[in-house]
C-alpha cells in the first residue's frame, strides 16, 4: 500500500460552506487542489468568489469544469425559487433547488481527478443540519459513496484509500460561520443566493435566510451585499 499524501481536493462552489471547507483545509496543513464546476446554474457568480477563494487560501491549483447538466431543478431550469419561506417549509419536502444527482456526478469527477493526482482525501461542504433534506448531502450518502470508490478503482484496490470528508456535515450554519470567522475567511466573497442580481443577494431565498439567521446566531455582520 502506498503512503498517504498530504494533498487535498476541495470541491469548491465559491459559497460560504465550500469556503469555510477550504479554511479548515489549510488550517490542517494541507497541499490544497480546488475544482469547481460550471453546470448553467443561475447562481453562476460564486464561481468568481470560487476563483478569489482558491488565491486567497493558496490553493497549488484550481480548475474550473463545464458540465452539460439536465433540467428539474430551480437552479438549473425555468422554475421558480422559492422565497420567504419559513424554516418549517423548509424542512418539509426536498426542496426544488434540489439538482437531480449532482453531488453523485460532482464526487464522481472529483474521484477520478484524485486518482490521476494521487490525492487521497477528498473534501465536501455538504452538511445535514440546516433544514436542507437534500438526499446526497447525508452521510449516509457520503459513506456508501466512499465505499464504493474505494472499491471500484485502482488507487481504492492497490493504493491507499480515498476518504472523503465532510468536516461541516453536522455543524449548524452559526456554527459553520464561527469556524470560518475563526479561520480568516472573507465572506463577503462568497455567494450563498440561489438567484442573485449581478452580485446582490436577493435576500429572500432558503439560502438567504438560513445564511442571515447564522450571522445573527453568531452575532457576526454579513458583508454580503443584499
Amino acid at each position: 500500500m502506498s503512503k498517504k499524501s498530504n494533498k487535498a481536493l476541495v470541491l469548491l462552489s465559491g459559497g460560504l460552506d465550500s469556503s469555510v471547507v477550504l479554511s479548515v483545509c489549510q488550517d490542517k496543513g494541507y497541499d490544497i487542489y480546488a475544482i469547481s464546476f460550471d453546470y448553467g446554474q443561475r447562481h453562476k457568480v460564486e464561481l468568481e468568489y470560487a476563483k478569489f477563494q482558491a488565491t486567497f487560501f493558496n490553493c497549488i491549483s484550481h480548475e474550473v469544469f463545464k458540465m452539460e447538466f439536465y433540467g428539474g431543478s430551480a437552479l438549473t431550469d425555468e422554475i421558480k425559487v422559492p422565497k420567504n419561506r419559513d424554516s418549517h417549509s423548509m424542512s418539509k419536502d426536498i426542496p426544488v433547488t434540489y439538482v437531480p444527482s449532482r453531488n453523485i456526478v460532482f464526487l464522481s469527477f472529483a474521484t477520478g481527478y484524485a486518482e490521476c493526482h494521487d490525492i487521497d482525501n477528498i473534501f465536501i461542504g455538504v452538511n445535514a443540519i440546516d433544514y436542507s433534506g437534500y438526499p446526497d448531502c447525508r452521510k449516509n450518502f457520503i459513506d456508501n459513496f466512499e465505499k464504493l470508490i474505494n472499491k471500484s478503482t485502482k488507487k481504492g484496490l492497490e493504493g491507499s484509500k480515498f476518504k472523503i470528508n465532510t468536516p461541516l456535515i453536522n455543524l449548524s450554519k452559526k456554527d459553520i460561520i464561527k469556524l470560518g470567522h475563526k479561520n480568516g475567511v472573507d465572506f463577503s466573497m462568497t455567494s450563498s443566493c440561489y438567484s442573485p442580481k449581478l452580485k446582490k443577494n436577493c435576500g429572500v431565498c432558503d439560502s438567504c435566510l438560513l445564511r442571515k439567521q447564522g450571522f445573527e446566531e453568531a452575532g457576526l455582520r454579513d458583508p454580503a451585499r443584499i
